[in-house]
């Protein structure tokens, strides 16, 4: 909410107020049914309470923003969206819905009107709204393992077979130092056995705080060839607003030193070369690259500087826009690793088939997407940002097993 102008916030707040003033003149055709005025009193006057609480609340916190510690701003900002979405979908849906139903009357007879309406027009409010808080208190902290083989033509034989566990956007600031939760993840990381674990970026929120106590948790990663990074867009600090640029420049330095503390490898526009019986591999990391709005602080050509004739390269690059735009046109890397998108947290993922609202902004926004003999896998994200839920896009370890076609 901060980022956003009072003006911006007033017309949300008038956003919420003119679908709940429709879907309240819709819920008067439900409610009329019921014989007792009583309860129809306290269910009219809890819809507008909420309603007004909600719009005040918003208000109030957005005026209130600059005054606040950074956690309680946080906590609050994200328990107020959560809200918001749980609240505001519903009510539309169950507006849309119910509408359709009037203007179409004519299908139904009267007496199938009086019963039909009101069934769909409370289901198509109550679904929605169990679906989201199911995202929020089940799906959330559901992590799934994708499992995916990858065959290449150049992959050295002595690296066969190799296992990599992918990671990506963390966000510790949203786990409020709940360390509990991350120990799980810890765990069946550990027990996949992984030669490398790649995390690609979104360590943090935004502040170098939010790092405060997670060392123990993280540092129990374990791989036996290595572990390695590279910082996303939010690891920046861009998005808060600095009393200085030293201030600024000493949060980005924590961020990048606590990667040390836990033992992983930050590479920042540079590759390591990883040697084994007298055959190699290349692991490249960039900094963040991507479109506008985002900055380009990833140099392709720079962290490739020294690992051009290695054949098999991977690339660790957060912003998945960055193989389309660059990689395939400017290099011969085997594997690119990203994530950013977190598969927009809500979407549909059937067999072999998925959608999200995201796509139509990310041309590849999760799972694995192949050119030739190049391929791009996008891990759909571990931690979360904004919305508190998940709505069938589970949080994601993906372990990737490499092999020679």
């Amino acid at each position: 909410m901060r980022r956003y102008s009072f003006f911006i916030i007033i017309l949300l707040c008038i956003a919420i107020l003119i679908v709940d003033i429709i879907s309240f003149y819709w819920l008067q055709s439900i409610t009329k049914f019921i014989n007792t005025p009583y309860l129809e009193r306290i269910i009219n006057t809890a819809f507008w309470i909420f309603t007004i609480g909600l719009i005040t609340a918003i208000i109030w916190l957005k005026s209130r923003l600059d005054k606040m510690n950074l956690y309680r701003k946080q906590l609050l900002i994200t328990s107020l969206y959560g809200l918001t979405v749980s609240s505001f979908i519903p009510k539309l849906i169950f507006s849309i819905a119910i509408s359709i139903l009037y203007f179409t009357n004519s299908v139904f007879s009267e007496e199938e009107s009086l019963i039909v309406v009101p069934v769909i027009g409370l289901f198509s409010g109550f679904f929605p709204f169990f679906v989201i808080l199911y995202g929020i208190f089940r799906t959330l902290y559901r992590f799934k393992v994708e499992r995916i083989k990858i065959y290449f033509k150049n992959l050295p034989e002595n690296f066969e077979a190799l296992r990599i566990i992918h990671i990506s956007d963390l966000h510790l600031g949203s786990f409020n130092f709940r360390y509990h939760i991350l120990e799980r993840v810890v765990k069946i990381i550990n027990h996949l056995e992984p030669d490398f674990i790649f995390f690609t970026g979104d360590l943090v929120n935004n502040r170098s705080w939010e790092l405060r106590g997670w060392q123990t948790v993280l540092e129990k990663l374990s791989a036996k060839i290595g572990k390695y990074a590279i910082l996303g867009n939010h690891d920046y600090g861009d998005y808060s607003d600095w009393k200085s640029a030293e201030r600024k420049q000493a949060n980005f330095e924590s961020i990048k030193y606590f990667y040390k503390k836990i033992n992983f490898k930050l590479l920042l526009n540079e590759s390591e070369i990883i040697e084994n019986k007298d055959e190699k591999i290349a692991v490249v990391g960039v900094e963040n690259w991507g479109n506008p709005p985002f900055k380009k602080y990833g140099n392709l050509k720079k962290s490739l500087a020294n690992v051009v004739d290695i054949p098999f390269k991977i690339l660790l690059s957060h912003d998945p826009s960055h193989w389309d735009k660059e990689v395939l046109k400017e290099s011969d890397i085997s594997l690119t690793l990203s994530g950013h998108t977190h598969g927009m947290q809500a979407g549909i993922i059937f067999k072999n088939r998925q959608w999200s609202p995201i796509q139509y902004k990310y041309k590849h926004w999760g799972g694995l997407y192949k050119y030739y003999n190049q391929y791009l896998y996008v891990n759909r994200g571990l931690g979360w940002l904004g919305f508190p839920g998940r709505l069938g896009i589970r949080p994601e370890i993906t372990l990737i097993e490499l092999h020679k076609k």
